[in-house]
């Protein structure tokens, strides 16, 4: 447990603002032109890379400080958080939506909301990491802020994951944005009055930011936060088969094995390249990957497959105001791996690295070390700073027309 930190950079001792050329575009002019107070600038402990929308945070120019004996090594913030971080009660109403492949997923309301909150109360989207749902506790804490703040959230939970069903022989995967074109579309039409922002976690970050860059312009979402990102999964791939990593690669690949065995009656007449028997006894994501994934998906391989479904790729193309939070040592989505230069580049992101955080961790401030995670209050100041400003509207103003082609093809069915 005591590894050196995987794909981290050095220790930060100094605050690096990287500024970037004057903003071109309509969602960060206004902020990029607002002039910092000294006592508002990022706090040395912190790497931030841009200068768009700093203006939104309250709490950035307090270090981090992560807490003592759990903070100190990446593994140990890592699994600490993954099993003692406490759990908010939540009441959830689930929406079962079939796509237009014929698959299934399911979102996840806040009981009652819909009695509670207005048509055009802002609404949130959560993207858990590969295999989560609604029941993570990252996830958990994220809804309860957003929702104490008048926000209205839904959890998406992908094809197999939380408990959502799996009706065809496929599940999700970092190349497939098909379901969360529909699901978006979906939250648009059922809220045509309300700006629609997203937060996506590790796996789900990677998918929500290749989204934003495959819509670009069209981006029917105001804002969207990307957390752990393993960005360049082809780095995070290589990292992942070191050292303690094994550890995690072989419980997220038992995870994915209990999923495939639940629906593995849809696969038995699978032929071609499929290997199904790899797929069901996988001892790694990649064995996995090779069985089943890469073939679900027309890759001819594994390493194919990851290089084209990289995120690091999409930066280059969002035009959607885009926190980026990464922990310098993460485990799994090694720092080596953030495109810092296309985030520099593009006046529509902002990247912020903590020193430590580990992977989902950040075991840091008030509530530390069972609650919250230290990037909540972050993550909420930036979307009350965009629905507020409207500095994520300019260009998702259409976002009806585009939402609405796509949600005709959708049915939901309430449970």
């Amino acid at each position: 447990m005591s590894r050196a930190p995987v794909g981290s950079t050095s220790p930060l001792t100094s605050f690096r603002l990287i500024r970037r050329p004057t903003p071109t575009s309509l969602h960060a002019t206004t902020n990029a032109a607002v002039a910092m107070p000294d006592d508002r600038r990022p706090h040395p402990s912190l790497e931030v890379v841009g200068d768009s929308f700093l203006s939104a945070f309250n709490t950035i120019d307090r270090p981090y400080h992560p807490y003592r004996i759990i903070g100190w090594n990446c593994h140990v913030e890592t699994i600490f958080a993954a099993f003692f971080r406490s759990r908010p009660a939540v009441r959830f109403h689930r929406q079962c939506l079939r796509t237009k492949d014929d698959g299934a997923v399911a979102l996840d309301w806040v009981a009652g909301d819909d009695r509670l909150l207005t048509e055009s109360s802002p609404v949130l989207i959560l993207l858990p990491g590969l295999t989560g749902g609604s029941d993570d506790t990252y996830v958990r804490h994220m809804l309860v802020r957003a929702r104490n703040n008048g926000w209205r959230v839904v959890v998406f939970n992908s094809r197999g994951c939380g408990g959502s069903p799996v009706t065809t022989p496929q599940f999700y995967s970092a190349s497939f944005l098909e379901d969360l074109c529909e699901v978006v579309a979906h939250v648009a039409t059922r809220y045509p009055n309300a700006n629609l922002y997203a937060v996506g976690w590790s796996l789900g970050a990677n998918i929500l930011v290749r989204y934003l860059g495959q819509e670009s312009h069209s981006c029917p979402l105001s804002g969207a936060v990307s957390l752990c990102n393993p960005f360049n999964l082809v780095i995070a791939d290589e990292d992942f088969r070191k050292g303690f990593n094994i550890v995690y690669d072989k419980a997220l690949a038992s995870s994915l094995c209990k999923i495939f065995k639940k629906h593995a009656l849809l696969f038995e007449e699978m032929g071609g390249e499929y290997n199904i028997q790899l797929a069901a006894n996988a001892k790694s994501v990649r064995e996995f990957d090779e069985g089943l994934t890469r073939v679900s998906f027309g890759f001819k391989s594994v390493d194919e497959y990851y290089s084209n479904s990289s995120s690091s790729d999409s930066i280059k193309h969002v035009r959607t105001p885009l926190l980026c939070i990464q922990a310098a040592n993460d485990p799994i989505a090694p720092s080596r791996g953030i495109p810092r230069k296309e985030i520099q580049e593009n006046p529509n992101c902002l990247l912020i690295v903590t020193p430590k955080g580990g992977h989902l961790g950040w075991v840091a401030g008030a509530e530390a070390p069972r609650g919250a995670p230290w990037t909540d209050p972050l993550v909420m100041d930036f979307l009350q700073h965009l629905e507020k400003t409207g500095s994520g509207t300019s260009e998702s103003c259409s976002k009806s027309d585009s939402a609405m082609q796509n949600a005709e093809s959708l049915h939901g069915v309430e449970v």
